[in-house]
């Protein structure tokens, strides 16, 4: 038997990277996932094939919210209702500069499309998701929001608005939810890389040449699988960092020394 033997995880941004990853962590602990990606993403149909029948493709934009709502409704037609949120999608610093980090544009370079696009994805989206679960979760009495975020340094490093803005608009909102929901069984925490991640946000290879030396994205598998386990009840408000999660230990272990509190 898996950990996560009759959980339902929503998890967006499913079709790559990390979020390609994590499903297929969390499908081997024994949950369901509702893999949601853009529509018209042929890589999200492929992932599907991949990962098998516990892996349902949805096609959905998280900044619509006639799609959140529709993604629950899916979850609960396929598998009878969701535990859990994992909200990954999100867009990086290359749709502003694919050398974001090597020669960065300062924040009057930016378009307001630029700047409304990234924080309606990467911070809009992830409340309009949460928002739309969170009613069933609080009537189940047990859930889980995870939002991925980023590191600290990222958020405030030079040339990375808006994307350092958006993460720690999510960072706040996250402590925030989980105040809004104490008590109910639902917990909030914050999941990041914990340093640049070989995903396809990095386009930047004058400063990151050799992509062997980034996070890689299996990194995030064991501190999501526990997050959405029954062994993290009650763990909330906490900012988990992948890239120090060592599973050589126990895994409340491994938790107590990758987390400390969310936000400042």
């Amino acid at each position: 038997m898996g950990v996560l033997d009759g959980k339902v995880v929503i998890l967006t941004g499913a079709a790559r990277g990390l979020g390609k990853a994590m499903s297929r962590g969390l499908l081997a602990a024994g949950a369901r996932v509702v893999g949601v990606d853009l529509p018209g993403d042929t890589e999200l149909h492929g992932t599907a094939a991949e990962l098998g029948a516990a892996f349902l493709p949805v096609e959905a934009s998280v900044t619509d919210e006639q799609d959140c709502a529709r993604v629950v409704r899916l979850a609960e037609e396929a598998f009878g209702g969701a535990n859990a949120l994992v909200n990954n999608a999100g867009i990086g610093m290359q749709v502003v500069n694919p050398n974001f980090a090597s020669d960065p544009t300062p924040f009057w370079d930016l378009t307001s499309q630029q700047w409304r696009n990234c924080f309606e994805v990467n911070t809009t989206g992830q409340f309009l998701m949460a928002r739309a679960l969170a009613p069933s979760l609080v009537k189940r009495k047990w859930g889980r929001i995870i939002n991925v975020s980023t590191s600290f340094p990222t958020m405030i490093m030079k040339g990375f608005s808006p994307y350092g803005p958006s993460k720690a608009a999510v960072e706040a909102a996250s402590v925030v939810w989980a105040r809004d929901l104490a008590g109910t069984g639902v917990t909030v925490n914050v999941l990041l890389p914990g340093g640049p991640a070989n995903t396809r946000i990095l386009t930047d290879n004058k400063t990151w040449p050799d992509r062997s030396r980034l996070v890689q994205p299996e990194q995030m598998v064991p501190p999501v699988v526990w997050l959405v386990s029954d062994a993290a009840d009650g763990v909330t408000a906490r900012r988990f960092n992948a890239s120090l999660w060592d599973s050589s230990h126990p895994d409340l272990v491994a938790a107590m020394l990758a987390s400390a509190p969310a936000a400042w």
